[in-house]
């Protein structure tokens, strides 16, 4: 049977790790504080940023909320996200996605100072990941890496493939194995033979928001395949009731692995937990 990668085990043990530091920076006089800035009330957003909130409760961050209406405009939003640039006091700033239809997104993460994306998903931040400087990474894919690493799985040398191209998740995951010194292939939806180049991976990172899309044809024996993807099916595909599942098609891909994630409680948990990480990594010396 598969090793089964526990996510939530994983980042448990990340966050009890920072809460010690951060601790340790406090007895010191240095404090840690992030922004989340939320614009309008979806449900999953509010869900993602109590989460974040919690996080930073247990470990010992200082958590801001603005929390903005729906209505509120692009420039005044451009607006609070500068005056946190210059708050000496703002270690890091998060503003929740998505964004309502008439904010431009991108406009809105790179108004962010490099220094506090804690995100990872600023220019200067992604082009640092490419050329090995430092810099924040995008929370998912550093995540990825770190349940790899605390599963004892190895990267080094092995052939690697990530479905998916995403800025978020698909290209920095590919860089971050390519540094741990891993052969990676990017797949996407104009990949031919998909589930032939799949076959190839000793390590099959799935990132395409398709639900159960990857079965047991797309696996090589003994593979190691991580599941970055979530969906709610409906009740009717589930009996009745409505249940989570991945981009993998967990009971036909699972027999077939040397190790897998789940889902809920594989990759998931890793993100906020990598979040935190981003957040103390801004007064680490």
């Amino acid at each position: 049977m598969a090793q089964l990668i526990d996510g939530k085990q994983i980042s448990a043990a990340i966050k009890d790790e920072l809460k010690t530091e951060v601790a340790s920076y406090k007895e010191q006089g240095i404090s840690i504080c992030l922004a989340v800035i939320q614009v309008g009330n979806d449900p999953a957003s509010s869900v993602y940023v109590g989460n974040k909130k919690k996080a930073c409760a247990y470990i010992g961050i200082e958590s801001k909320a603005y929390e903005l209406p729906e209505e509120t405009t692009e420039a005044e939003l451009l607006s609070l996200i500068d005056s946190l640039n210059q708050d000496d006091s703002i270690n890091g700033i998060l503003v929740q996605l998505p964004l309502p239809k008439h904010m431009d997104e991108y406009k809105i993460t790179q108004a962010i100072s490099p220094k506090k994306d804690v995100d990872g998903f600023h220019e200067q931040n992604v082009g640092a990941l490419q050329v090995g400087s430092q810099g924040f990474v995008s929370c998912t894919p550093a995540g990825v890496i770190q349940l790899l690493k605390r599963s004892g799985i190895d990267i080094c040398g092995k052939e690697c493939v990530v479905v998916g191209r995403s800025n978020i998740v698909g290209k920095p995951m590919a860089a971050l194995l390519l540094r741990e010194n891993g052969t990676v292939t990017i797949c996407h939806s104009r990949t031919r033979n998909l589930a032939e180049v799949c076959r190839r991976a000793d390590i099959l990172v799935a990132a395409i928001g398709k639900p159960k899309f990857f079965d047991a044809s797309y696996v090589k024996e003994g593979a190691v395949v991580i599941d970055v993807g979530i969906h709610r099916l409906p009740p009717a595909v589930e009996g009745g009731k409505s249940k989570l599942c991945g981009d993998v098609d967990f009971d036909s891909v699972a027999p077939h692995c040397s190790a897998i994630t789940p889902v809920p409680g594989g990759v998931g948990p890793m993100t906020i937990a990598m979040l935190m990480d981003n957040c103390v990594a801004t007064v680490r010396k």
